[in-house]
């Protein structure tokens, strides 16, 4: 395997992703129970170590939610979710070191020892991956149709989420 971290690729549409994030006015935001009740449900179903509602800012991949871990964000150029944006399905790695593009990330080779990364990109109004719903292990794992399926009706529930948090803040600027 050729050595060095393999970077994630922006989007075609980066700059309108970004200005499309930024109107969001959710990053940096304080905890909202609507995503920690999903976040919560996602890791016992899944029984995974670590879930995560990822906003992906410029530089930054920040933790909207997230169950397992204690950080709030990471950098964009070492995040799993930089590469999930750029798909319009499912982003799976069922083994990180087995595979060319992370096998030498940090996030691989050191805490939290990732292993195992299914990201669904979260396209928000049907336009731009703002972020990911996440799961992440510290084990290889190898995910049914079924549950793929149902890890994409998460991540539907918190696009519904993060739409109708806009639609709100819409009606009461």
């Amino acid at each position: 395997m050729e050595v060095g971290i393999k970077f994630p690729d922006f989007p075609k549409n980066e700059t309108d992703r970004l200005l499309a994030l930024y109107k969001l006015d959710i990053l940096d935001t304080a905890p909202e129970a609507r995503f920690d009740y999903i976040t919560k449900k996602v890791k016992k179903y899944f029984d995974v170590s670590y879930v995560l509602v990822t906003i992906i800012d410029k530089e930054r991949q920040w933790f909207k939610s997230c169950q397992g871990i204690e950080l709030s964000e990471t950098s964009r150029d070492i995040s799993f979710c930089g590469h999930a944006i750029n798909y319009n399905n499912i982003f799976y790695v069922p083994n990180a070191l087995a595979d060319e593009r992370f096998f030498d990330n940090p996030l691989v080779l050191n805490e939290p020892y990732v292993r195992f990364y299914a990201g669904v990109p979260l396209i928000i109004f049907g336009e731009y991956a703002i972020g990911t719903l996440c799961l992440i292990d510290d084990q290889p794992r190898v995910l049914s149709d079924a549950d793929l399926d149902m890890l994409q009706e998460f991540a539907n529930m918190v696009i519904f989420e993060i739409e109708q948090r806009e639609v709100e803040r819409a009606k009461h600027p």
